[in-house]
């Protein structure tokens, strides 16, 4: 495969400045972010804005099974700084072209490792690396985050007691201060806020290396890391496996390489979080090559929903009259995908080579071709990686188009290594892949273009066994802040059963969302996400096919992307920019509110909006909604009422005066 190179670099070459004895500095661009390097007792980091700490001297290195301590055990040497500026393409990223321009501390450490720092305007990067060609073999690594005392948290823990490294990586957030934090690990990203700054902890280009956990310790998240599997096991359900013993160090490596970046996003603003691209822009460059062939789009899905199709002449179920009725509604709809979830395959014998006897698979995928609908199949992550490339040839050569991968639920070296591995293979056949059951993204998306979506969130699936106090709305208006900065959320949004906060009841086989039909509209604009559900079953949209064909219309691709109003655990209101037409996007959490919005963000001139709003009985039936079209102009300000856990969905299209002679 060959190696775009998207990633220019412009170098000033010249010798480390020292601010005092042992102090290594890198400044942005605008001058206001300092990385600041000490190697007085062990190296540190620390990280201020415009003078005021945000991160105090907080120790980083590696430590390696010959008992070498990297950046402990000798002084750094000789450093030097450059100007790197990354101006690439991003394709089915939040917008479509990125540039950024940071400047680079580059020391080394000895024993043939280095360490590179980066200090953008929108926040600091480091990483190590090593030139060494011989095994490495990593027994931990030291990276601990000391905070301002008393500062804001919000941290989004293991919900595994036992086996903490080992779980979906999908739960809410847990809004506290970091010395009233639980005593449980917590998955990335987190976010930490002291006088008005925000600083969110995240990680770039994890490639064959265990991800990142975190751990509170007083005022300080120390970093934790899953062990390299030793020996790996099966449960029967699925055929999944899981990590049933563990060596004694998280990382082993062979040759010169680079290490994963850790990020500190630093944001004065809410607004700044979701559109931050230090995540993306860190990452390796396209290694897949061309993308042509990679078609995001949304998709109909069947396991939400339950197969709960009614008033049909069949039986609803995994089976090819089922999907032949999901892929009629999506043509009529001009959804591009149906996914065949868990079930295509006997699961429990792991058997991703044989669909189960109701299912005409080449049957329906030369149905779905005849209508312009195309099929995914769903399977669990080593299942396909056992199968990898007689799967994916010959589910491709039948005309799939992608693939669900499911179930990886850890992220230790071998996991990240998996997942690569999968991607590779998938994207020489010409298959995407949707991960789902999957850590947080670290920009493999801009490594693979064929990944267009993660999951790693905590979705709308948790709807159909959460508790009455679950706050589905609030976190609905959070993670877009943290967790979408680390990339895109397989959320799978499109519930057209929706409950209030008073009447919403758990329901596993005909699900109910929180929060209105207008919020759940809504996560179409406001979450990065291009491949996308509409969750529920075709047959309760097709009872309402003005809002469905609304919905099924709004682009999965992106030029452009602003949040233009918001405040974590509120509300957000995001604008998405598709050639000329605009379309915005609004979640409240369960405050009922009203927005004020100036239209000045758009062209001059005239613009039709479709509304798309919270109807006026919202607070008490969340299914009442209203569709109408009105013609603003860009000077306006428009007041909109969000009900209690609402939304509304706007777009936006220029009016032109044609003259007729």
């Amino acid at each position: 495969m060959k190696l775009l190179k998207l990633l220019t670099f412009s170098a000033v070459l010249t010798v480390c400045g020292q601010l005092k004895a042992n102090d290594m500095t890198v400044t942005s661009p605008n001058g206001r972010l300092t990385a600041t390097v000490n190697d007085d007792n062990g190296l540190t980091l620390a990280v201020s804005l415009d003078g005021k700490v945000l991160l105090a001297p907080s120790p980083i290195g590696l430590t390696l099974a010959n008992g070498t301590a990297i950046g402990r055990d000798k002084k750094a040497g000789f450093g030097l700084t450059a100007t790197m500026t990354d101006d690439t393409d991003a394709p089915f990223y939040r917008q479509r072209h990125i540039r950024t321009v940071g400047k680079q501390l580059d020391l080394k450490l000895g024993h043939g490792f280095g360490i590179q720092i980066r200090a953008y305007d929108e926040g600091v990067a480091y990483r190590f690396y090593t030139s060494n060609k011989r095994e490495t073999i990593i027994t931990d690594e030291t990276a601990d985050f000391t905070f301002p005392a008393d500062s804001k948290c919000w941290l989004a823990y293991s919900t595994n007691d036992d086996k903490p490294f080992a779980m979906a990586f999908q739960n809410y957030y847990d809004e506290t201060t970091l010395s009233q934090a639980r005593d449980k690990y917590a998955f990335l990203p987190a976010t930490i806020e002291s006088g008005g700054v925000k600083v969110t902890i995240l990680e770039s280009d994890l490639r064959a290396y265990p991800g990142m956990f975190l751990k509170a310790d007083g005022n300080s998240l120390k970093a934790a890391f899953a062990k390299y599997p030793k020996k790996m096991a099966y449960y029967q359900w699925r055929g999944m496996s899981y990590v049933a013993e563990t060596e004694d160090y998280i990382a082993k490596t062979t040759g010169a390489r680079t290490y994963p970046w850790r990020v500190m996003a630093v944001t004065e603003k809410d607004t700044e979080m979701p559109v931050n691209d230090l995540v993306y822009t860190l990452a390796a460059p396209n290694q897949v090559g061309d993308t042509s062939w990679i078609h995001p789009g949304k998709v109909a899905w069947d396991w939400w929903n339950d197969w709960n199709l009614k008033g049909v002449d069949f039986e609803a179920g995994i089976n090819t009259r089922t999907y032949q009725y999901y892929i009629d509604f999506a043509a009529k709809n001009k959804i591009p995908y149906v996914v065949l979830d868990e079930g295509w395959y006997d699961s429990s014998k792991g058997d991703i080579m044989n669909p189960i006897p109701a299912i005409d698979l080449q049957g329906l995928i030369d149905y779905g071709r005849q209508k312009g609908v195309s099929i995914v199949l769903w399977t669990v992550f080593n299942v396909l990686d056992e199968h990898l490339e007689e799967a994916c040839e010959k589910y491709a050569a039948m005309g799939v188009k992608g693939f669900k991968v499911d179930f990886l639920d850890r992220n230790d070296q071998t996991a990240v290594e998996m997942a690569e591995r999968i991607a590779v293979i998938c994207a020489l056949n010409e298959l995407f892949v949707d991960y789902h059951g999957y850590f947080t993204p670290t920009g493999m998306s801009r490594t693979f273009p064929n990944i267009l979506n993660y999951e790693g969130v905590f979705g709308m699936e948790e709807a159909r066994w959460a508790v009455k106090e679950t706050d589905m709305p609030k976190y609905d208006v959070t993670f877009p802040f943290i967790r979408m900065m680390a990339g895109q959320v397989d959320f799978t949004p499109g519930a057209m059963r929706n409950g209030t906060k008073e009447n919403w009841v758990v329901c596993y086989q005909n699900p109910v969302s929180m929060g209105t039909r207008c919020h759940q509209a809504a996560c179409y604009v406001v979450q990065d996400s291009p491949f996308i559900m509409l969750c529920d079953a075709p047959t309760n949209y097709e009872a309402e096919p003005d809002y469905t064909k609304f919905i099924a219309a709004i682009p999965d691709e992106w030029d452009e992307t602003r949040v233009l109003q918001g405040e974590i655990g509120k509300y957000i209101v995001t604008a998405r920019r598709k050639g000329d037409t605009w379309y915005v996007g609004g979640q409240t959490n369960w405050d009922a509110r009203t927005i004020e919005l100036p239209l000045s963000f758009l062209g001059e001139g005239d613009w039709a909006t479709d509304m798309l709003i919270d109807g006026i009985n919202a607070n008490h039936h969340a299914e009442d909604y209203r569709l109408d079209r009105q013609v603003h102009h860009s000077g306006e300000t428009l007041s909109i009422k969000m009900a209690s856990g609402g939304g509304f969905v706007l777009k936006l299209g220029k009016l032109t005066i044609v003259n007729h002679l």
